[in-house]
Order: structure tokens, then sequence, then C-alpha cells
């Protein structure tokens, strides 16, 4: 194993200045780790990275006890790569997994030093909130979370009031050890003991499927139809191969030991069978500990049984660039790149109650940079590619981000730039150290010294650290189900980076909803009749649809059509963007967590439904206020409102409600709202003008019964309310058109396919061998599904139906 300390930089540990130290973070989770945990839990997550983080949280929350298994403690919430959160699409979960009661929002908001909003020139569903983080607080306060102490650190207080403290105190055990393998009890077939319902066992879209295709459908009495639900259920256990019973566990003292649990959520990154690579140097690792030369060892036995379990592998690749010493940039020769100030914070609890992020508040926020390739920089690059490592995967190319490209991808892919974009980005508050955005490279830590020192700015820059890449395992999730739960073996789920995804936050949103059903089906399976579970035990699957979330359409994605590459998150990637703005999250997901047991903090439900109420109130007295046109022209003064289209001819007379008015090109609801506030402040004071009058001409006795009934006059809209009630309404008729889709969509879509379906020639004659390959891989369990296959024509599908 080659390590850093042989690097020729000699600058390791220079400057390596933090707030808080890792050990300091270790010994305050140690108190909360059970010295002697317990054998059994309902759920074990493995790994504490976003997905492991935001699973055992999740988990805890319906109730489940959980354990969080991880071999580093201190690690736990680390920002591995890039020291940021949220961006276009990515802000989006971040919002979402708030929204659900998730961890990420709130801890990001704690720890941003930096704050933007993406794309706020456009349209509010491509708009992307994204801060950059201090790395040491990120992890700190995540930690401080998931303990249960994070209103005693922050508030001096017992933690039970808020933030779901109590929960993560009692229903989950954080515990330092390496997992080495599965527990498993095999059989073909075998029974799920953590079952979920399914859907077909609703008989509403059974019967509407037999009354339209099926002439003799009266003759079939809803038993037969439950038994036909209860057959189709009875198949999907064919698929199976095993049922997890718990994992074993090496403890830090060198034992081993046993422990049991219902269900198992697999969030091991980079570090399945992982690879570190620098130039041709190859050595086993998940990744380097935060500027040190220690190398966190891969998972080896975890890949091991996927393997004879014939879950289907490959290999991805992802990057770090080198981190510069930040007292080496000429940052008066980069552009700057201030923060906004108000910030839009992630939490939606804390915009509702209008507060600012920390450090925001303090006013102790910093400025990223920019600086570019050049010629020269292009030219080295592409000189010295032939020391790049050469990977298992792509021919010995790797298989990288295509959106997230190593700097010789980007020259390679665009030979005719001049330059490309590095966004230079401190790590923290109390830190030298800086991340330059858009420069992965693994190139030997000399010739990473001399691109760098090609670029604006980073003339005599000095690398601290080198930058590095790790190749790792990952499993198709096409070999998954929507709950994110494996086919092969029940109980067993899977999320992050193994489910072939990059990026922290796509990470997040899958852990969220592999632990809520992971701890679900187990509490079921405990309880019996818990909320959303069927009297047998079986629980109701949390899947969000595509029309609902961000969240639903980066599952389907995966699930459905799988992944050859690190599959990013992007607006264009949902069908249903103009509903799924990051404004709105807590209006579309916060009553479903509430529904499935995800969602308990109180002063969350209360901010979700006095918010709704507001929205809906605003929204209602646009609609009822209304001017002539020849008035709302008169008083605009941008002429956005009309301007001389409406002297037209037979214009005089005609009405527009505010709402109308606000629903046309440019205008904003501040302009709205100050001519509304314009004009019942002219009614009022002509009321109390008027009753002034009334009263000095009445008598003394009709004075002292005289009531004055001035008109009120609209506030401005609040901060907490004004982005949802002005793309509400501007996006109203595109909405109304998006919902009439939807509906029709779900009327069809629950139809389910029986999974013991034979997909051959003989079946199905009509459809072609790749769309029979695909649907025998994919196995969908809807036509919904069916339909979101690569390469399935609307003919097939119809076949397929009537079959």
């Amino acid at each position: 194993m080659r390590l850093l300390s042989k690097f020729p930089l000699g600058t390791i540990n220079r400057r390596l200045h933090s707030s808080t130290s890792s050990s300091s973070s270790s010994s305050r989770l140690a108190a909360h780790t059970h010295a002697h945990h317990k054998k059994t839990y309902d759920v074990i997550v493995i790994g504490g990275g976003h997905a492991g983080c935001e699973a055992s949280s999740s988990s805890a929350r319906t109730g489940a006890r959980t354990a969080l298994l991880t071999q580093n403690l201190s690690t736990i919430g680390e920002l591995s790569c890039n020291p940021s959160i949220g961006g276009i699409g990515k802000g989006h979960l971040v919002r979402e997994i708030d929204a659900l009661d998730g961890v990420m929002g709130n801890v990001a908001d704690e720890a941003g030093i930096h704050f933007r909003m993406l794309n706020r020139r456009k349209g509010p569903a491509v708009r992307g909130p994204r801060a950059q983080m201090d790395r040491d607080i990120y992890r700190d306060v995540m930690q401080s979370v998931l303990s249960g102490k994070y209103d005693e650190d922050r508030n001096g207080n017992d933690g039970s009031s808020s933030n779901n403290g109590g929960i993560y105190r009692e229903n989950l055990d954080l515990i330092e050890g390496s997992v080495e393998d599965l527990l498993l009890e095999e059989g073909d077939g075998i029974e799920s003991l953590t079952p979920f319902l399914d859907p077909t066992e609703d008989l509403t879209l059974l019967n509407k499927l037999n009354s339209n295709s099926n002439t003799n459908s009266n003759n079939r009495d809803d038993k037969t139809q439950k038994n036909a639900a209860l057959s189709s259920t009875a198949a999907n256990n064919q698929h199976r191969q095993a049922r997890i019973s718990g994992v074993v566990i090496k403890h830090t003292d060198g034992t081993s030991s046993e422990l049991y649990a219902k269900c198992v959520v697999i969030t091991t990154g980079t570090f399945l069978r992982g690879v570190l690579m620098l130039g041709k140097d190859r050595y086993s690792g998940g990744r380097h500990l935060r500027d040190s030369e220690i190398v966190e060892p891969p998972s080896v036995g975890l890949a091991q049984t996927l393997a004879r379990f014939n879950f289907p592998l490959g290999r991805l690749k992802t990057g770090t660039p080198p981190r510069l010493d930040g007292t080496t940039i000429d940052w008066d020769a980069c552009v700057i790149q201030p923060s906004e100030n108000p910030a839009s914070p992630f939490s939606h609890v804390r915009q509702f109650l209008a507060q600012q992020p920390p450090n925001v508040q303090k006013n102790t926020l910093i400025d990223c940079y920019k600086s570019t390739t050049n010629a020269q920089t292009h030219q080295l690059v592409m000189e010295y590619a032939h020391l790049l490592p050469e990977y298992d995967g792509m021919d010995g190319k790797g298989n990288g981000p295509r959106y997230c490209p190593s700097i010789y991808k980007k020259v390679e892919r665009f030979p005719d730039r001049t330059g490309h974009n590095s966004f230079l980005e401190p790590e923290g508050l109390n830190t030298n150290i800086v991340y330059p955005n858009g420069m992965s490279g693994p190139y030997p830590p000399e010739i990473q010294l001399k691109i760098m020192r090609t670029m604006v700015g980073l003339e005599n820059v000095e690398i601290i650290r080198p930058g590095y890449d790790v190749e790792y395992d990952f499993v198709n999730p096409q070999s998954l189900t929507h709950t994110l739960e494996t086919k092969a073996i029940s109980g067993l789920f899977l999320a992050g980076q193994i489910c072939g995804t990059t990026g922290y936050e796509e990470a997040a949103a899958q852990g969220i909803v592999a632990g809520a059903n992971a701890g679900r089906a187990a509490v079921a399976a405990n309880y019996g009749n818990h909320i959303g579970a069927g009297s047998t035990g079986a629980a109701a699957p949390f899947i969000l649809g595509r029309d609902e979330g961000y969240i639903g359409v980066l599952i389907d994605d995966l699930v459905t059509r799988g992944t050859q590459e690190p599959y990013r998150m992007f607006t264009s990637r949902a069908e249903y963007r103009i509903s799924l703005r990051a404004d709105n999250a807590d209006l579309r997901l916060t009553r479903k967590g509430i529904e499935y047991g995800l969602v308990k903090d109180e002063e969350r439900i209360a901010a979700a439904e006095a918010r709704e109420m507001l929205i809906d109130d605003r929204v209602n007295e646009l609609s009822k206020f209304k001017l002539f046109v020849t008035d709302w022209a008169q008083r605009d003064e941008s002429g956005h409102m009309g301007g001389d289209a409406v002297n037209r001819k037979g214009r005089e007379g005609h009405k527009k409600s505010a709402e109308e008015v606000l629903g046309m090109p440019h205008v904003t609801l501040s302009d709205v709202e100050s001519i509304i506030h314009d004009v019942q402040t002219e009614e009022r004071q002509r009321a109390l003008a008027d009753a002034e009058a009334q009263l000095k001409s009445s008598s003394e006795e009709e004075s002292t019964e005289f009531q004055v009934q001035a008109p009120t006059v609209m506030e401005p809209s609040p901060p907490s309310i004004y982005d949802t009630v002005e793309a509400t309404i501007k996006y109203k008729s595109y909405v109304t058109r998006q919902h009439k889709d939807m509906e029709s969509w779900r009327r069809a879509q629950g139809v389910r396919i029986p999974p013991d379906l034979v997909y051959d020639h003989e079946c199905l004659p009509t459809l072609s061998k790749e769309e029979l390959e695909k649907l025998s891989t994919i196995r969908p369990a809807t036509f919904a599904e069916a339909s979101q296959i690569s390469g399935m024509t609307p003919q097939s599908l119809v076949f397929l139906y009537h079959q």
C-alpha cells in the first residue's frame, strides 16, 4: 500500500486547522454508543455516510429499534468530496428530504457558510438552493442530531422539544465496527418475514380493468379476484433466494459478534471492493480519512455475498481533486463569488419562522472565487494522460460521472474549449484548505501541482493533499423494488452509491426511503396492525410517485431503467417538474410523511399546516380582488399589465382579478400586491373620511352608537410564502393540464403484471427480442413500470395488457 507520506510535496499536515477535531467527535459519540449494545434490532443500517444517516434516522422515526454500524464513529456525516450541499435538481432533493423530516436540510443550514439560489433568473421550477459547508460543523451537527443531543448542544435543554432528539436517543444506537458479512436464511421461494402489502389486493383497479376489458367481468366475483391477487403475491416470493437475519460485525478490539435484525440497509458508498488510485499506483480502500494518510478499508465480504446471490455487479469510479493551501492563492486575480444575504435556507421550518441560518445571522459568511484553465493547462492535461490510472471498468478507461467529469475528460470531450471554470471553495471558517471544484484528476502529485499552477491566481499555489480516484462495485438497481428492497433477499435494502448514483443528495434521498420501508416493515411484523399496516403484519410500502417528488423520479429511474454510469439528478429528468418545485416540497410531501409515520416533529407539522393555510388564503384573496384593466395599466409603471393594449375599443369595462394579472408575463407578486395595497389604502382613507363627516353631522345619541367599518389593507406576502404563492398562480394553467394527465396516468399505472409471467416468443409472439430481454431482466410489477422501459413500444404494451 502506498501512503501519502511518500508524496514529494511534504505538506500533508500543513495548516490543517479545524474548529473541532475528529477525536473530540468520537468521544462525544462514545457516550451514546452502547458499550454492551443490544444483540437484536429491528433494522441495521451499514454505513455512516449521507444515505446511512437518513436511513437510520428515518427508520428510527418509524418506531423501529435501529442500529447504525460504521467503521469509524468520528466520520459519521463526513463530506468525503466537495464541501457543498444542493444545486440544480440536488437542491430539490434536499428540500424534499427535509419535508419528510429528514436531517440533511437542517444540518446543511447549521453548517452553511456560503449560500446561493442557482438559476434565480429562470422560472421557479428550475431554481435550486445550494450552500457551501464548513466540513467540521456539518460533521459535528450531524453526529449531534443522530445521537439525540442536538437540542441539548444548541439550547441547553433535554432535547425532547423538537428535532426528534428523544426518538433518536430511544430508537437509534451508533455502533463502531466493520460488517464482515450478512446472516441469511437461504432457500428458493423462502417466505418473507417482513412483507409489504401488495397493491393488487386493492380490488378497485382490478374491478375497473375487468369491467373495461372483459365482457364477462360481472361473472367474476371479488373472491376470485382476491385469489388472483394473492397468487400474484405468492409468485413474487418464488424469486426470493434468502431472507436477512442479521450481520457479522468485527469490533475495534478484533473480536467478532453477530447482530440480529429483521431488515438490513446497506449504504456502503465507495467502499464495496473499493480501490484507490493515484497515477499508476493502486491500493485497496474506500477513501482516505480527511487530511490524513490513513486509508479506510474496503468492504469485501459484503461484495462477495452479493456476488454469490448473482446480484448484477459493475464497477464505477469517482474522483476528488487536490486540496489547496489558501494562503498561497492570489485571490485578487480571481473572480469573487459572494454569498447571498439573506440566504434561502433548506429547512422549511426555518424558512417559515423567518430564521436565517446561524452563520448568516452572525455574518460569518465566506466568499468563493472563480479561476479558469487555459491552453497551457490543457496541454499538460493531455501530455501526461499516459500517467493516469488503468481502471477495471470500460476497458481500463473507467466509468465515471458524466456530469462531474475529471479535467482530463473535459479537455478530451471539448478540445475546442479555451478554458473551463474552477470554483475555489474554502472548506471551513477555521481552515486554509481550499477545494478546487472541477479539477479532479488522479495524476501523480507532481503533475497535479504543475497543472494547478497554470491557472489564474494559482501560479504559486501549494497542494496540501493530492487528489485521487476510487473505483468500486455497484449493484444494478433493477434488482431492487421501489421500496429499495432487493428482489433476491427479503429484508435487505440498498441505498446510495451502491445503487449506481453519485452525489450526497441522491444518496440521502435513497436513504430516507430505504430506511422508512425497512423500519415500517420490521415494526409491522412485530406489532401487526401498525399505522399503514394490515392485520396480517404486512406494511404498506412508502413509495413516492414521479408526480409527487424528485425522490420518486430518482428511484423510479433507477429500479425500472437501471444505470450504466453514475446517476445524477437534474430537473430535466422530471416530466412533472412544473409541480415539483423546491419551494413547495413541504406542501407535496409533509402530509404524506405524517400519514406514513415519518414526520414526527410537531413544530414541522404545525409549520406545514400553517403555511398551507396562509398560501390558500392569499391565493383566494388575489382571486377575489378585481380592477378594470385600464386601472391596472394606469397604476402599473412597468407596462407589463397591459400598456397600450388596454386602450383598444371594448376593453374599458373589462375587469381582471389580481390572480389573472399575476399570471401575465413579467408581472411579479410584489407588483400586484403594491397596487392592491394602494387601492385598499385609498378606499380605507375615503371610508374613514366619510365616517368622520357622518359622525360630525350626527346627534350625540347617534354618535355613541356609531361604528366605523373601514376596509382592511392587504399586507405584502411574507418571505415564507412569497415564492410559492407567485409560482402557484403563474403555473396554474400548466399545472391544471398536468393534473389531468396525472389523473389519467394514475388510473392505468396501478394495473399489475403477474410476477411469474414468462417473457418469451411463445407467450408474447408480437414482442421483439429486445423488448422480451428487457422485460425479463427488469420484471416490471405494473404497466407504469413497463412503460418506463426504454425501447418498449405502445403497441407491445397494448398486446401485453390484453394478455
